[in-house]
């Protein structure tokens, strides 16, 4: 882990925003407009997926993914300018909060500034020809780290940034050498002290399918020496696969613990039911119910929670990388905003800065869970399919307060009576 990562990270909650499809602007002045709803979520990190030009060759759909970059040191101008995105950024510092900006340093797109200035400092196939180590990802080119004058050129475009942003969400860092992480966090920190650095982790199959072909391809554990957070996709599998009725939900629960003994005391995980990559939370799990036991459960783990825009209100349809596919901004059959923000202000307790966590599955469908620190204990019951039944919990007989609805529980020879509604018991 890295030497100076906070465990505070634990407490917070962080909130995903695509400008494009964002608003029907997608402009950095319409999420201005937007960002008190933002921040009465409960948010304290605004991640900007990346927000540069793309570019034009092989562009995938009407307007390109924004994770093919033409320019890393400027602004996709469908957006607005540098100024409107000070400006963005200057409002969110003023409410209280931070933002961090993606980071697409495994390649570039095929016409980008960095290709016909350096192109000495891209992967060439063994025909010379440009390309990538993937294969399915046509729009864009690969970067090769071991020329050092990359290395320069991608740091010193992060300290640009880092004088205006608070930190940086890293595309794929898996797939750059660890090194090379670990120089430009020493550099930026110059820059921006305590800039917060969130590495996408990869899948383990991805990892080991990386390395059976040579190639780079870091596991969480060496992430961990250079990032203060990485994804949880360690156990998304898990989690996909109970989901799909594929395998029992003792399998997540175990991969879950796993991390508590596997990585560094201060690792922080950043906690999800969906991003960009992934099927929104509400195409999964489409009952109700089951949707607030699992946003509940997301924001108990221990780590930072995510929360991509739309999931607040349900949004079941996954925007578009490539064309404009505006989200719908209003419920669809649920409305968590209140909700989330309940659990934004739950997830503060010191307790979760600093514990032991522990989660297991109780029966088929139920997640119990607690954190203790010395003497304090917060558990959690997660009934996934709406079932009653009494549950055991690592407290003392007594009453509890639910922190959800502030109502008073019982504990009686060890357990409680779940009644089908999650529960944060203190």
């Amino acid at each position: 882990m890295a030497a100076n990562t906070s465990k505070t990270l634990r407490n917070q909650m962080m909130y995903q925003v695509f400008v494009r499809n964002f608003s029907e602007e997608g402009t950095f002045s319409a999420v201005k407009d937007k960002l008190e709803r933002i921040k009465a979520l409960g948010t304290d990190v605004i991640w900007f997926m990346p927000i540069h030009p793309i570019g034009s060759e092989q562009r995938k759909g009407s307007l390109g993914s924004p994770y093919a970059i033409r320019d890393y040191r400027a602004v996709n101008p469908e957006f607005g300018t540098l100024d409107d995105f000070r400006e963005l950024v200057d409002a969110i510092h003023g409410l209280g909060m931070k933002c961090i900006i993606d980071v697409v340093y495994n390649h570039t797109s095929p016409d980008s500034v960095l290709k016909s200035e350096h192109s000495e400092w891209f992967y060439h196939r063994p025909d010379g020809s440009f390309g990538n180590r993937v294969g399915d990802w046509s729009d864009i080119i690969d970067l090769d780290y071991s020329n050092r004058g990359l290395w320069e050129y991608q740091t010193e475009t992060l300290k640009f940034w880092a004088e205006i942003v608070d930190g940086f969400r890293c595309d794929v860092a898996p797939l750059i050498p660890l090194e090379f992480w670990q120089y430009a966090r020493a550099e930026v920190e110059k820059v921006r002290p305590g800039c917060l650095w969130l590495s996408e982790s990869v899948e383990p199959q991805f990892i080991l399918h990386m390395r059976g072909r040579g190639l780079t391809a870091l596991s969480d554990s060496e992430i961990f020496q250079a990032f203060d957070m990485s994804y949880d996709y360690d156990c998304y599998g898990d989690f996909t696969s109970y989901i799909r009725g594929e395998a029992p939900l003792s399998e997540y629960a175990e991969a879950i613990n796993r991390q508590e003994y596997i990585y560094p005391d201060n690792y922080v995980k950043l906690r999800f039911l969906e991003n960009h990559d992934q099927a929104r939370a509400r195409f999964l799990i489409p009952d109700a119910g089951a949707l607030k036991s699992w946003t509940t459960f997301m924001f108990f783990q221990k780590g930072m929670a995510l929360v991509y825009n739309g999931q607040e209100y349900g949004a079941s349809h996954l925007p578009s990388l490539f064309d404009k596919d505006t989200i719908e901004m209003k419920p669809n059959g649920v409305d968590l905003s209140d909700y989330i923000a309940k659990l934004a202000e739950i997830k503060k307790s010191a307790v979760f800065t600093d514990s032991v966590y522990s989660v297991k599955a109780v029966g088929s469908n139920t997640l119990a869970a607690s954190h203790t620190s010395g003497d304090k204990v917060i558990a959690g019951v997660f009934p996934l399919n709406g079932e009653s039944g009494f549950v055991s919990v690592p407290l003392d007989d007594g009453f509890y307060t639910n922190l959800i609805d502030g109502n008073r529980v019982e504990v009686f020879r060890g357990g409680v009576q779940c009644l089908g509604e999650p529960m944060i018991l203190q």
